[in-house]
Formats: C-alpha cells, sequence, structure tokens
C-alpha cells in the first residue's frame, strides 16, 4: 500500500526547458514519490534544452523525455509549494501556497559547460527543499 505524498511541488521558469525541468528531475530521483513533482513556464518552449538533457544525464538523471508545459492555475492551486526561477509576476498566487524564487542563471542558449554550475545550484536547493518537506 502506497502513501500519500508529504507534499506536492510545482517549479516555474519562463520556457520550462531548463531550469524548472532539472529540478523536476532532480527531486523525483531524490525524493521518489515521498513528493509529488510538477514544472510548468508561463511561456514553455518546444523541447527541454538539450544542454539541461546533457548536464542531467551526467548525473545519472534522464529529463529527455520531459516536455514543456503551460503554467496553469489549476497547477498552482494543486500544490504545495510553487518555486519560480525567474517567471516574474506570472505566476499566480494563492492563500496556503508556500511560494519561494530561486534566483538561478537561465540557461538557455548555453552549453553544457556553462549549465553544469546551475545543475548543480538546483541540485542544492532540491537537497534543503526535501530536508525541510521531509525532516526525518
Amino acid at each position: 500500500m502506497t502513501s500519500a505524498p508529504l507534499a506536492s511541488v510545482l517549479f516555474v521558469c519562463v520556457h520550462n526547458a531548463g531550469r524548472s525541468q532539472m529540478a523536476a528531475g532532480f527531486l523525483r530521483h531524490l525524493a521518489g514519490d515521498r513528493i509529488e513533482v510538477r514544472s510548468a513556464g508561463s511561456l514553455p518552449g518546444d523541447r527541454v534544452n538539450p544542454a539541461a538533457v546533457e548536464a542531467m544525464k551526467e548525473v545519472g538523471i534522464d529529463i529527455a523525455g520531459a516536455e514543456p508545459r503551460v503554467l496553469t492555475t489549476e497547477a498552482v492551486q494543486a500544490s504545495d509549494y510553487v518555486i519560480t526561477m525567474g517567471c516574474g509576476d506570472a505566476c499566480p498566487v494563492f492563500p496556503g501556497k508556500k511560494y519561494l524564487d530561486w534566483a538561478l542563471e537561465d540557461p538557455a542558449g548555453k552549453g553544457v559547460e556553462a549549465v553544469r554550475p546551475i545543475r548543480d545550484a538546483i541540485r542544492t536547493r532540491i537537497e534543503a527543499l526535501i530536508a525541510e518537506i521531509d525532516p526525518a
């Protein structure tokens, strides 16, 4: 019997092609089904950034099958945590949600060498988020 997730997290960036996809990949990988994971973009791109896919593959996480999704009010309402990464005021605000803004460089148009430090900064933040949600 599986138990309900401890929390649901929505990652939002403009294109839902780099930062939010890497964050979602890390959270799924590190928390398993203990935390429900969503990601979206205010202006989603056509595909996930290939440099982000490559950088994540280097640490054993495959996000190649992920697809950018449009940010919806329903996704925000269904989430306990809403973590924005440069989407500005595009994210609707609802009472009772925990909003965090992670200032991270946009990996759009950058090669894998430039994406690695962004990836590593995201991992550090994800590990802290998991500890906050599930302090066991």
